[in-house]
Order: structure tokens, then sequence, then C-alpha cells
């Protein structure tokens, strides 16, 4: 009876790997010079925006999302006050390490601000079947981002337009060590074009808990630290390129801010000393060992788990 479930198990994952789920392609990597470059799939997501949609949302989010990440890791939150003193919509910009930053930057969100905040996602990423587009358009209120260039259903600019706000990762892609990448100029440029506040958001822990490549949160409930920034306005003389690395440092700022103490944090700005959010330059094994461990001092020492990985 052992050997019957052991072979069936074996079976099952062997059909698991070779099932083509939704619309992936069949090509094998080695043959995909080969092969016409995929179109971009136009999925729409206005329905998402709608009353019905966010009901169930709502419903998916309080009752199903939050208790479950909140059994999973532990949160600590700063800096919510300065949305008392902006008018929405607004354009959050985060740092992005693991697939926790999302819910973790909605559910720290007051509800009326996360009731009415759209996410942009990867469209070869979370759009490429139709499951999981819905899943993530669903429970996060995502809409998709074309990181290769193509037509989409709906913009930025015109989910602004409509009083959303946006949580943006100018990175593009979650970070491989746990440190912040090169940020491009989509945001910058929202804020410009649009006339809408920047929100600053600095995140740690959430590569320690779940790192690139793992499908769930680590054991023992990692600490997970957020903070929240004054929002910054694009000056009417400034420019794109001069108003996104003023954003990059404003991140950094609280990155800063939190490994240490505001005063000290606001010392190295005023010094012009901030710390690089991209790492030292030393070699790969060891910046990934130092995201390994949790923000919080009584957090569990588990550093080899995401170094495994």
């Amino acid at each position: 009876m052992t050997n019957f479930l052991q072979e069936t198990v074996s079976d099952v994952r062997t059909v698991a790997r070779g099932w083509r789920w939704g619309r992936r392609a069949q090509v094998p990597r080695s043959a995909e010079e080969w092969v016409p470059a995929a179109r971009s799939t136009v999925f729409r997501t206005d329905w998402s925006r709608r009353r019905p949609a966010m009901a169930a949302r709502e419903v998916a989010q309080k009752v199903g999302l939050e208790p479950l990440f909140r059994s999973q890791v532990r949160t600590r939150v700063e800096g919510l006050d300065v949305l008392d003193r902006v008018d929405g919509p607004v354009i959050f910009v985060s740092n992005h390490a693991s697939h926790l930053d999302t819910p973790l930057i909605l559910l720290s969100l007051p509800d009326e601000w996360r009731r009415r905040t759209a996410v942009a996602a990867a469209a070869d990423y979370f759009f490429d079947t139709w499951w999981r587009a819905v899943g993530s358009v669903l429970l996060f209120n995502t809409f998709p981002i074309d990181r290769r260039g193509g037509t989409m259903a709906a913009t930025p600019a015109e989910v602004l337009a409509d009083g959303w706000s946006l949580v943006i990762y100018p990175e593009g892609t979650r970070s491989t060590d746990g440190w912040v990448g090169k940020f491009r100029m989509g945001a910058a440029f929202l804020a410009k074009e649009h006339g809408v506040p920047v929100v600053p958001v600095a995140h740690r822990g959430t590569f320690a808990a779940m790192p690139r490549g793992a499908g769930w949160p680590a054991p023992g409930r990692r600490q997970l630290t957020i903070r929240f920034g004054e929002p910054l306005v694009c000056g009417a003389d400034e420019s794109v390129r001069e108003f996104a690395p003023r954003i990059k440092d404003a991140v950094a700022a609280l990155l800063d801010e939190d490994r240490t103490t505001w005063w000290e944090a606001r010392r190295r700005v005023a010094a012009g000393s901030i710390p690089d959010p991209s790492g030292p330059a030393v070699a790969q094994w060891r910046r990934v060992w130092e995201q390994t461990e949790s923000p919080a001092a009584d957090a569990p020492a588990r550093k080899l788990r995401a170094w495994r990985r």
C-alpha cells in the first residue's frame, strides 16, 4: 500500500511538471530562438475597479488574505500619519524583494486607502495564464504592465485618472539578493505628467521571510517592517530625470531609518551620506547572507533558509 501511494504521488508530480497550465508555451527553452515572439495578451481589468469586484475583494482580503498573512509573519508599520496630510490619488513607490511586498503594503494601508489602490504587475508573469490573471486582479487589484513593450487594456495614466492610487515597483522585478536594484523612471514620469504626489515606501524582512524562488513564507513568523515617507511633489521646473533620483533617495533614507534611528538617518540625509541601498560591493553569497536576517532583534535566526534557495 505504501509503495502504491508513493508511486501515485510520483506520477502526479510528473504530470504536473509537464502539464500545460493555462496558455504557457510548450516550446523548450533551447528552441525559443527559432519561435516567433509571443504577442502581448490584452487582459481587461477595468471590471476589478467596479463595485461588485470591490465588494468581493474586500471579503477576500479581510476574511481570507489578512488572517493568513498575519498567521505567517509579524509586521510593524511606521509613518502612516503622512497620509493624513495628502489627498489621493498618490503613487506609492517601493523597493521590491518578495511576493510578500504587495500584501504587506496593501494590508498596512488604512481601509479607505487600500480600497482605492491598484497595483502595477508584470504582464508576462501575472497575466500569462487566465487563472493567475483573474486571481491577482481579484485579490490585489492588479493591472498589467508590459515590461517588453506591447498594447495593454489599461494604462497607469487611466487608472490614476479614475481616482485610484497606484503601487509601483520601479525596479521592475524582485531583487535576487534582497538589496535595491536600479530604479526606472516610470513612476517619476507619471507623477510629473499627472501632478500627483509620490509617497516613498520602504520595507525590510520580506526577502528573509520569502526570497525569490520560495513558494511559501519561512516558518517562525518572521518580522517585517514597513515605513511610509513624506510625500514628494515634482517641482514645476524639475525634470523627470531629476525627480527620479530624489524618489530613490527617499526610499534609501527610509531603509536607513529602519536599520538605525530617525535621528541618525536625518543627520546622514542632511550630510548627503545616505547609505547606498544597492548594498556593498562584495561577493554575491555575502550579499544574500546579510539579507536573510530579519530586521527585528527577537526574530528567529533562520539565516540559512534563503541562502539555500
